[in-house]
């Protein structure tokens, strides 16, 4: 995990989300202007996973959404493996299978235990309105809970790709553009456009791939040109992108004193002040005691 919970962070699903789907071991963004492109990635991605046309017709079908939460769910589970053992057969020019074992074994770790939060979630509200009664309180305020740890947890996979960035940078964009258009390909064959017009269904079918496919395409060349990451090339070829360092943080204290020293700069103390020693040479200074001081 990417940190450890104490009993009251267990209460809130956000921290236990960022301690669950975003563990230590994935790596930190490069570049924060590809931070910025994920994030943008991410709000495509959920108006794919919801529908235009749920905000369009205004209605809302909870049933609806706990199947496609399951749809969604079964798509990731096997295009995910899939696609990234198509990367495998083309990195195995370059390169063994072997060197990417661990990373690979712990991203099919996080897939797994996020499918299983979202196969979860929605047999626990599916209960909880089965049921009714007595059992609604309890039952009602875990499902909530579990809501909320399942959106967060979302919004770090989405960036991650289930930590397939510690196999390959640039797997991400490449799983997030097969996954939407896998999504929009049933819509695409049968011609259901949900109620909608023509227009606005090619938007809904069309809209999100689409969208996805280009930010995923600037990321994947804006890795490609700036740190030299090619999807087609095996990982242990190529260079090590390092994260960008963090702002340098100002010193503290006065808003204009320096680093050390004294207010005005000097480290020994004021810069005017006169050596320790006689300035006109002859020995040590010796300060006048009334005698004659020209001698004799």
């Amino acid at each position: 995990m990417s940190d450890r919970l104490s009993m009251r962070s267990i209460l809130q699903p956000k921290q236990v989300a960022q301690a669950l789907y975003h563990p230590a071991w994935i790596p930190p963004s490069v570049d924060p202007s590809v931070d910025r492109l994920k994030k943008a990635r991410i709000i495509a991605g959920a108006v794919a996973a919801f529908g235009v046309y749920t905000f369009v017709q205004r209605k809302f079908a909870f049933e609806e959404v706990l199947e496609n939460m399951l749809t969604a769910s079964v798509v990731v589970l096997f295009i995910t493996p899939l696609t990234v053992g198509v990367m495998l057969f083309v990195w195995r020019r370059t390169g063994t299978v072997r060197q990417m074992r661990v990373p690979l074994v712990n991203s099919l770790k996080l897939l797994l235990f996020f499918i299983g939060s979202v196969v979860g979630l929605v047999f626990l509200w599916r209960g909880t309105m089965a049921l009714g009664g007595f059992w609604l309180v309890p039952l009602g305020f875990a499902a909530l809970w579990l809501t909320g740890m399942v959106i967060y947890g979302a919004v770090q996979v989405s960036g991650n790709f289930f930590g397939t960035a510690a196999v390959h940078r640039s797997l991400p964009p490449l799983l997030a553009t097969v996954t939407t258009w896998l999504m929009a390909v049933p819509d695409l064959v049968t011609g259901d456009l949900h109620g909608l017009s023509l227009t606005m269904g090619i938007v809904f079918i069309l809209g999100a791939p689409l969208t996805v496919t280009s930010i995923s395409l600037l990321e994947t060349r804006r890795l490609k040109r700036r740190y030299g990451i090619r999807l087609a090339a095996h990982p242990a070829t190529l260079p090590r992108a390092q994260a960008a360092p963090p702002p340098p943080v100002p010193p503290q204290g006065a808003p204009y004193s320096p680093p050390y020293g004294t207010a005005y700069g000097h480290p020994h103390g004021a810069p005017y002040a006169p050596p320790p020693q006689n300035p006109y040479g002859g020995g040590p200074y010796q300060p006048y005691n009334g005698g004659n001081p020209y001698g004799g």
